[in-house]
């Protein structure tokens, strides 16, 4: 699925701060590594149903696996990996005597000390890939684990690792062992070691989202075959809401385009943005927040949400708003499925220029039935007009004034709000009493 890095950045996927983004709720991997390889899986959306089942069921085997998890990788193991080959040694013996192993030890005390150490932790990071490949032996692999798990065996399928399969740890192994095995690993497994490395990170990226679905009882969507666009949820919500209320969604070809309406701090913003995002996660393999969800492959995903203007360019804010759209029409006259997600248009002109251009623009969209379309506005007044398409779906975000207090109850109903409550937060925030008393 076709994604840029504004429709990543309008879905807070992620965010500059980091403890506000999607990606990093969903970060639980247990290495550097692992993490680095998320946020690759999470900038890279599929663009084939079985790739995308896939990474499912990998998951959900993860998942089914995680209680025999191996413990002995950890991010400190594979720092500690990395670095015992950088780090200047004195030459290891090959194969060590007793007497050899006490002289390196007596005449190179700091590099015995660092060999010994760090060739512990490479013993527990082949054991840990030993206990890997064992917990999948029984296994029917999903296709992209297999291929992992078959470059790693042929990795470390050696003659030299024989002795981390008979050993529980390297605690039990001789000095001369160590230095045996350390030297192998240097001199001979260096290159492999570190693909090793990369490995892994492939698998602890899976991991991390695996983890991440149990953790907040996410769900695999399901993928629908169909020539046109459909997204069905039930209680959909998003992520990064701490306490949040539930959407039911219906989008196909005989309503593909959701007009959305209501006051400011309503829902509507967030509404768009989860829907936004459990399709982008459901295009990455990953489990979605919601009780069940049904989508079709999508080629694209376009959002037109947190526009701003250019100052070094001297480009205003209703310009860039005009030039996203521009770019949004010509991505749909691909005649594949979009979907396209649009909040507040054309904020940055006067309201009866904002209202004349929204309705071009919607009338326009409108024409287009191989796409799915959510715009949410303030302008509802256009609404009566747009009543004469049968494909558009009138709904809104209710709000109620309760002794001068806002009330938002977050819930979908049909229909066209016309709550104007800008002044109303303006006193309720005291900003009309300070400038009275100016």
């Amino acid at each position: 699925m076709e994604i840029d890095k504004t429709t990543l950045a309008d879905l807070l996927m992620f965010n500059n701060v980091e403890e506000t983004s999607v990606f990093n709720k969903l970060d639980l991997c247990s290495t550097t590594h692992g993490s680095e390889q998320l946020r690759i899986n999470f900038a890279t959306a599929f663009k084939t149903r079985d790739e995308i089942v896939d990474v499912q069921q990998t998951l959900q085997l993860i998942i089914k696996k995680q209680a025999a998890w191996p413990t002995q990788i950890s991010n400190g193991t594979v720092m500690v990996v990395e670095k015992f080959f950088d780090s200047p040694i004195s030459l290891i013996p090959s194969h060590p005597s007793v007497m050899e192993t006490y002289s390196y030890k007596l005449l190179h005390g700091p590099d015995f000390a660092l060999v010994t150490y760090s060739v512990k932790h490479c013993f527990d990071f082949i054991k840990g890939f030993k206990v890997l490949l064992n917990l999948f032996s029984s296994e029917t692999v999903p296709a992209t684990l297999k291929k992992v798990l078959s470059s790693i065996e042929q990795i470390i399928h050696k003659e030299q690792f024989k002795i981390v399969e008979n050993h529980q740890s390297c605690d039990e192994l001789s000095n001369a062992q160590k230095l045996k095995l350390a030297h192998f690993i240097r001199y001979g497994f260096k290159h492999s070691m570190l693909d090793l490395v990369v490995l892994y990170a492939k698998i602890d990226a899976w991991y991390g989202m695996a983890m991440a679905v149990k953790k907040y009882d996410l769900v695999f969507p399901q993928f629908v075959q169909n020539n046109d666009p459909v997204i069905e949820t039930k209680g959909l919500y998003h992520l990064l809401v701490q306490e949040p209320v539930a959407y039911d969604v219906m989008l196909n070809q005989k309503t593909n385009f959701l007009f959305l309406t209501g006051a400011n701090m309503a829902g509507k913003s967030t509404f768009i943005k989860s829907v936004g995002a459990a399709v982008f996660l459901a295009h990455v393999g990953m489990g979605v927040p919601a009780k069940e969800m049904k989508l079709t492959l999508f080629d694209g995903l376009l959002s037109n949400i947190n526009v701003s203007d250019n100052i070094t360019k001297g480009e205003s804010y209703f310009y860039n708003e005009v030039h996203r759209i521009k770019n949004t029409i010509i991505k749909l006259s691909d005649g594949k499925k979009w979907l396209i997600l649009i909040d507040e248009l054309f904020k940055g002109t006067n309201v009866q220029d904002a209202m004349k251009c929204s309705s071009t623009v919607i009338e326009g969209l409108l024409k287009i039935r191989n796409s799915l379309f959510i715009l949410s506005t303030h302008l509802y007044e256009i609404g009566e007009g747009l009543k004469k398409y049968s494909n558009i779906d009138f709904k809104y975000f209710e709000t109620s004034v309760i002794n001068d207090q806002l009330q938002f109850s977050y819930h979908l109903k049909d229909g066209i709000s016309n709550d104007r409550l800008g002044y109303l937060i303006l006193k309720r925030e005291g900003v009309v009493d300070m400038l009275e008393k100016i």
